[in-house]
């Protein structure tokens, strides 16, 4: 069963097409995570979406270290980010040998965690030798 997950702790589909202006917000099903577990609930469960939109920041934690995303901000978090939950899924995709979703969004409007979370999908698709990565980041500002 095909489905869309959206990943954000507090906004809907709909307030993404708001500031970004894309259908397939408003166009599509989505199914609404807000955290890391249970994103990783969702897809054991259904399996790999046809697409993903990704938040960054997913606790009120998150926002305030926004100007410091470098590895030591990922590893004293308590609350999992977007990033972790990216790196969950290709991990995932590569032990149980599964294709990352067509299609891929970044919606956040950290602009550091959205392009760590892109060049995470970057460097998978690298690594692959997979020349079109599906991977869109959409415009982003600062909450």
């Amino acid at each position: 069963m095909s489905y869309n997950l959206f990943l954000d702790d507090f906004r809907m589909p709909k307030d993404a097409f708001d500031y970004m202006h894309l259908p397939v917000y408003i166009q599509k099903e989505w199914i609404v995570v807000r955290n890391y577990h249970a994103f990783i609930s969702l897809i054991e469960g259904k399996g790999i979406p046809e697409i993903i939109s990704f938040d960054h920041d997913l606790a009120d934690e998150h926002y305030d270290y926004q100007e410091h995303l470098d590895g030591d901000y990922y590893d004293i978090m308590t609350e999992k980010t977007g990033y972790h939950c990216a790196k969950w899924l290709i991990d995932y995709c590569i032990d149980n040998n599964k294709e990352l979703p067509a299609t891929i969004l970044i919606h956040s409007m950290n602009p550091a965690g959205s392009m760590n979370i892109k060049s995470l999908f970057q460097s998978y698709f690298k690594v692959m030798n997979i020349t079109s990565s599906g991977v869109y980041v959409l415009p982003s500002s600062r909450r």
